[in-house]
């Protein structure tokens, strides 16, 4: 099959949507779905349509300060010229800390190429507890911790 997607515009429109998320703002993240879009949340809850992710979105950015997204993608696939699949990991970092709180996901992302440019159609982030499993994952959080930002330690001197 012919790749008439650039794999990177796929990558970016995920990058951009953890950012969105790590910035709390609502209407960027939301912006990056098309319209009759669908986020399915880690609790499994679905929100449909690009206005209903922008208001539950506000909702949560306004009643506390969620723990923020390390993510790293797996693959991308191109599914036909003007849609592709991308398959990410991702880990969850609370405001001020430096590890992982425990809630690590596995993620996909189905984008569709529109006139705006690539747009998420479905959003789908699942616990990965990997049931009896436990090194695989124990693994998994120590790859996703190498993505953590580490802040630089205050010298001696001040």
């Amino acid at each position: 099959m012919t790749r008439s997607f650039r794999e990177g515009e796929v990558t970016d429109l995920y990058v951009r949507l953890l950012d969105a998320w790590n910035q709390r703002d609502a209407d960027a993240f939301a912006d990056l779905f098309a319209l009759q879009g669908h986020a399915i949340g880690y609790d499994g809850s679905l929100l449909d349509g690009r206005e209903e992710i922008r208001s539950s979105l506000r909702a949560i950015f306004e009643d506390h300060v969620p723990a923020g997204y390390v993510g790293k993608v797996r693959g991308v696939e191109g599914l036909s010229g003007e849609s592709a699949l991308l398959r990410a990991v991702a880990g969850m970092v609370p405001p001020g800390a430096h590890d992982l709180n425990g809630n690590t996901s596995v993620q996909s992302l189905v984008a569709v190429r529109l006139v705006e440019g690539w747009q998420i159609i479905l959003w789908q982030n699942t616990p990965a507890s990997f049931d009896g499993r436990p090194d695989d994952l124990a693994q998994l959080n120590d790859e996703l911790r190498q993505l953590i930002p580490r802040r630089s330690e205050p010298s001696p001197n001040g």
